[in-house]
């Protein structure tokens, strides 16, 4: 076999880890990847507005506004204007979306970030260096990513 062959192979083995943990965490607590780590998000900021929200995950702005709604029309999040600027709209967690959080299964990049940083640093360096190499090549820098593991809802346009 190819070497090619092998790191596709183990591209196509990491994508499919991705799904079914992705899959795992909708069965268990109704959210997507992306949804889980927007409220997880907005619960460690003191009230931010969506494009604070958006930058701190990576994701765009309309990304992250989406996102909200679904979590608004579920009940998980409130929006609320800002008492001090009137213009500004704030995201906080519901009670219920407080409770699923904690109820929340761990993200599969929890895992992964133990082990990476079990890694000698001239690995973990390494590493970067490969897995950036490996999206260049695939023209995947400008990609909307978050820094969370997660396919299916987004391949498929439902974040």
């Amino acid at each position: 076999m190819e070497k090619y062959e092998q790191l596709l192979i183990s591209l196509r083995q990491v994508i499919r880890a991705i799904d079914i943990h992705s899959k795992q965490l909708s069965r268990e607590s109704g959210l997507t990847g992306p949804q889980l780590i927007v409220i997880k998000k907005i619960s460690e900021l003191d009230g931010p507005m969506a494009k604070q929200v958006a930058q701190e995950i990576n994701l765009s702005p309309a990304t992250v506004t989406s996102i909200i709604d679904r979590l608004e029309a579920r009940n998980l999040v409130k929006r609320q204007r800002s008492q001090i600027d009137k213009r500004k709209v704030e995201l906080y967690l519901s009670d219920a979306g407080k409770a699923l959080l904690q109820d929340a299964p761990k993200p599969l990049q929890d895992h992964f970030i133990k082990r990476y940083h079990s890694l000698e640093p001239w690995e973990q360096t390494q590493l970067l260096s490969s897995v950036e190499r490996i999206a260049s090549m695939m023209d995947a820098e400008e990609l909307d990513a978050a820094p969370v593991l997660m396919v299916g809802q987004i391949q498929e346009g439902q974040s």
